[in-house]
């Protein structure tokens, strides 16, 4: 991919919400060596208010997906506001994606494409796509879907 990941948001027209302040104590953002670690983010609409429900409940899982797409938005925000640039990351590396859902909903895997396929859109399929693992539990504040992350660093 030739384009820069700034330059692919604007294309794709993503409106991105407004980084959540941290709700513990943590810092949002941590860079070690040439690695960015991103604390978890969750579902945060373009108001700043959380999207809630719960995956086999009040959520089917195309719903659940949409919502973990959705903490990629936050999660790109949170970047650029703490971070500065998008265009200083070279690759994903690690994604957790934990599902807020009912103890007999299997569909994990798929709810956090909707992360993954954005980070795909925005950084390109070979420096979009890293590992990845995705789980069920019960998330604070109800939120649908919470991811953390690490990303590679450009070498300057």
């Amino acid at each position: 991919m030739n384009t820069s990941p700034s330059k692919r948001v604007e294309e794709l027209e993503l409106q991105l919400p407004p980084a959540p302040p941290p709700a513990g104590v943590y810092r949002p953002i941590l860079v070690v060596d040439n690695f960015l670690y991103v604390s978890g983010q969750g579902t945060v609409n373009l108001d700043g208010s959380l999207m809630k429900g719960r995956a086999g409940d009040d959520l089917d899982a195309d719903q659940a997906k949409l919502a973990a797409r959705q903490v990629g938005l936050t999660m790109l925000s949170t970047i650029i506001t703490h971070f500065g640039s998008l265009d200083k990351i070279k690759r994903v590396v690690k994604v957790l994606g934990m599902v807020n859902c009912t103890p007999d909903f299997g569909k994990h895997p798929y709810v956090i494409n909707g992360f993954s396929e954005l980070m795909a859109d925005v950084f390109g399929e070979e420096n979009g796509i890293g590992v990845r693992s995705a789980v069920g539990m019960m998330l604070p504040e109800n939120i649908p879907v919470e991811i953390e992350a690490m990303f590679e660093l450009h070498q300057d």
